[in-house]
Protein backbone atom coordinates (compact mmCIF):
# COMPACT_ATOMS: atom_id res chain seq x y z
CA UNK A 1 0.00 0.00 0.00
CA UNK A 2 2.95 2.44 0.81
CA UNK A 3 4.05 2.03 -2.48
CA UNK A 4 0.95 2.52 -4.38
CA UNK A 5 -0.02 5.89 -2.20
CA UNK A 6 3.67 7.32 -2.72
CA UNK A 7 3.42 10.71 -4.35
CA UNK A 8 -0.15 10.83 -3.94
CA UNK A 9 -3.12 12.45 -1.55
CA UNK A 10 -4.99 11.01 0.43
CA UNK A 11 -8.52 13.25 0.41
CA UNK A 12 -11.40 11.61 2.68
CA UNK A 13 -15.05 11.31 1.13
CA UNK A 14 -16.02 13.54 4.09
CA UNK A 15 -13.45 16.16 2.60
CA UNK A 16 -14.37 15.78 -0.99
CA UNK A 17 -17.36 18.63 -1.38
CA UNK A 18 -14.96 20.81 0.33
CA UNK A 19 -11.34 20.11 -1.13
CA UNK A 20 -13.72 20.06 -4.75
CA UNK A 21 -14.51 23.49 -3.71
CA UNK A 22 -10.90 24.96 -2.88
CA UNK A 23 -8.69 23.00 -4.88
CA UNK A 24 -7.55 22.13 -8.46
CA UNK A 25 -7.92 18.31 -7.90
CA UNK A 26 -7.20 17.74 -11.85
CA UNK A 27 -3.76 18.99 -11.09
CA UNK A 28 -3.20 16.93 -7.74
CA UNK A 29 -2.47 12.86 -7.90
CA UNK A 30 -5.32 12.23 -5.48
CA UNK A 31 -7.39 8.56 -3.84
CA UNK A 32 -10.28 8.08 -1.78
CA UNK A 33 -11.33 5.38 -0.03
CA UNK A 34 -15.01 4.39 0.56
CA UNK A 35 -17.28 1.89 2.17
CA UNK A 36 -20.56 0.77 0.55
CA UNK A 37 -23.21 1.84 3.09
CA UNK A 38 -25.88 1.88 0.93
CA UNK A 39 -26.87 0.17 -2.64
CA UNK A 40 -30.02 0.43 -5.25
CA UNK A 41 -31.42 -2.38 -6.81
CA UNK A 42 -29.89 -2.40 -10.12
CA UNK A 43 -31.57 0.30 -12.53
CA UNK A 44 -32.40 0.59 -16.42
CA UNK A 45 -31.51 3.72 -18.06
CA UNK A 46 -33.74 5.10 -20.77
CA UNK A 47 -31.67 3.24 -23.43
CA UNK A 48 -32.30 0.17 -21.74
CA UNK A 49 -28.75 -0.55 -20.36
CA UNK A 50 -28.40 -1.20 -16.93
CA UNK A 51 -26.42 0.39 -14.33
CA UNK A 52 -26.06 0.83 -10.40
CA UNK A 53 -25.95 3.26 -8.03
CA UNK A 54 -23.97 3.03 -4.34
CA UNK A 55 -23.85 5.53 -1.82
CA UNK A 56 -19.63 5.56 -0.53
CA UNK A 57 -18.70 6.60 3.15
CA UNK A 58 -15.58 7.05 4.94
CA UNK A 59 -16.94 6.40 8.09
CA UNK A 60 -15.63 9.57 9.76
CA UNK A 61 -18.76 11.53 9.39
CA UNK A 62 -21.80 9.53 8.20
CA UNK A 63 -23.85 12.48 6.74
CA UNK A 64 -21.19 13.37 4.45
CA UNK A 65 -21.74 10.20 1.44
CA UNK A 66 -21.08 10.26 -2.41
CA UNK A 67 -23.09 8.68 -4.52
CA UNK A 68 -21.11 6.54 -7.25
CA UNK A 69 -22.66 5.30 -10.60
CA UNK A 70 -21.69 2.55 -12.34
CA UNK A 71 -22.26 1.70 -16.16
CA UNK A 72 -21.33 -0.56 -18.82
CA UNK A 73 -18.18 -3.06 -17.78
CA UNK A 74 -18.14 -1.51 -14.68
CA UNK A 75 -21.61 -1.87 -13.45
CA UNK A 76 -21.57 -5.64 -15.65
CA UNK A 77 -18.23 -6.58 -12.99
CA UNK A 78 -18.77 -4.89 -9.35
CA UNK A 79 -22.64 -5.14 -9.25
CA UNK A 80 -22.98 -7.90 -7.08
CA UNK A 81 -20.05 -6.42 -4.82
CA UNK A 82 -21.69 -6.70 -0.96
CA UNK A 83 -22.83 -3.42 1.25
CA UNK A 84 -20.03 -2.96 3.74
CA UNK A 85 -17.42 -3.72 1.08
CA UNK A 86 -14.66 -1.43 0.46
Amino acid sequence: MDRKMANRKLIRLSQLKNKLATENLEEIDWVTFGVIVRKVTPQSANNGKTFSIWRLNDLRDLNECVSLFLFGEVHREHWKTDQGMV
